[in-house]
């Protein structure tokens, strides 16, 4: 079946940088857009960045200049590379991958950001 795994959380001041990766068990190309996804607490869930299998990307207002999607197909990986980090992006960070009618998620991975 399919399984997304996502890496790279943690507890970084505010400014500092984390990279997050989601390795998928089957190519990146076979979904028709893969994403970065947060949750924080009493919050919904909420689009960071998303990456089609065309390569067009989109961001979240907060995240924009900040934050950058990436593929790797040789590797069936997306990344998240977050600069800047703010206390407010403090979240669960879930890995998306959506083909036809189906989302995939990852277990999520916790970024912190201290203030």
């Amino acid at each position: 079946q399919v399984r997304l795994v996502e890496s790279g959380g943690g507890l970084v001041q505010a400014g500092g940088s984390l990279r997050l990766s989601c390795t998928a068990s089957t190519s990146t190309s076979t979904f028709n857009d893969m994403g970065w996804y947060r949750r924080a607490p009493g919050r919904p869930r909420e689009l960071v960045a998303t990456i089609s299998s065309g390569g067009s990307t989109k961001y979240a207002d907060s995240v924009k200049g900040r934050f950058a999607i990436s593929r790797d197909s040789a590797k069936n990986a997306i990344y998240l590379q977050m600069n800047s980090l703010k206390p407010e992006d403090t979240a669960v960070y879930y890995c998306n991958g959506r083909m036809f009618i189906s989302d995939y998620w990852g277990q999520g991975t916790q970024v912190t950001v201290s203030s």
